[in-house]
């Protein structure tokens, strides 16, 4: 059982030396896999300053207010419970410099499970990798197993 100094990213290390440095701004993820087990321990955090900040300049969200944004994120994600995270495949940059993961997030409002697994794309901006775009499908969607999926087998459109 995890205890509440475990970072809810799963890297199975403490909070304190996994994903803070990162949300402290203290350093960036070094890669995309690290940028998404960070994202994903922000949002379970509580921490949208930081999703908010590891946008990609090209991210549909990013010509918005920051601040409008932050209170956004922290209300719609206030209700959820953030169980786990699970990397089922990931892909190293492109030509075009886009590196990609694809994950499973067990996520659960009151005890409605909401759990999915997304696609995501990631791209460096120059300081750091930033969260560009990302499909999602709900878990309850998938036929079969959606541990089992890789890149090359995810659903575009969940089935």
């Amino acid at each position: 059982m995890p205890s509440k100094d475990d970072c809810p990213c799963g890297s199975g290390r403490l909070y304190k030396g996994c994903c803070a440095p990162f949300h402290r701004g203290e350093r960036e993820a070094p890669d995309a896999e690290a940028l998404m087990r960070s994202r994903f321990a922000a949002f379970a955090k509580k921490e949208a300053a930081y999703l908010v900040r590891t946008l990609h300049p090209e991210h549909a969200d990013r010509g918005r207010d920051d601040a409008t944004l932050v209170r956004e994120i922290k209300a719609s994600s206030g209700a959820f419970r953030y169980a786990g995270l699970a990397i089922l495949d990931r892909r190293e940059p492109d030509a075009e410099g886009i590196a990609q993961v694809l994950f499973l997030a067990r996520v659960f409002d009151k005890s409605q499970d909401r759990s999915f697994v997304e696609l995501s794309d990631f791209g460096h901006d120059g300081d750091g990798w930033r969260y560009l775009r990302g499909t999602s499908i709900p878990v309850r969607a998938l036929k079969g197993d959606a541990k089992t999926l890789t890149i090359t087998t995810f659903p575009s459109r969940g089935g």
